[in-house]
């Protein structure tokens, strides 16, 4: 199964909609069950929807709760390989870019780059917000 870039955006926005809810088992359905999810060089490395699902905040509501924006998303239907930027709080306030590769209409690898910030969330996201 391969996806448009509107389904690929849907896709992302599904992770932020569960991310925004606390809803770790909905956002860990947008993965593969082999997922990679990195934030390299060393920060973050999870293996597995399983894995993902602990790390989302398993059945537990995350304390604080996350928040994701994205601001840019682009999909390359051929090679199912697209980009994000995007603002996400959870114990700090990030700004960032993953890059993501989907097989069979999910989340096969997620590699993240992101900036720590003390900023104000509404003065990071800013009004550019998908």
């Amino acid at each position: 199964m391969s996806l448009t870039t509107l389904e690929f955006r849907r896709l992302l926005q599904r992770v932020a909609d569960s991310w925004n809810a606390g809803d770790a088992r909905r956002a860990a359905e947008c993965f593969a069950e082999d997922v990679v999810y990195s934030e390299p060089p060393d920060t973050q490395l999870y293996r597995g929807r399983a894995e993902l699902f602990r790390f989302f905040g398993g059945d537990e509501m995350p304390d604080p709760p996350m928040q994701m924006a994205w601001h840019n998303i682009v999909f390359d239907e051929d090679a199912q390989v697209g980009a994000g930027e995007y603002t996400f709080q959870a114990q700090h306030r990030y700004h960032g870019a993953v890059f993501v590769r989907v097989r069979g209409g999910l989340i096969a690898n997620w590699r993240e780059y992101q900036y720590r910030s003390d900023l104000d969330w509404h003065a990071f996201v800013g009004e550019n917000v998908f």
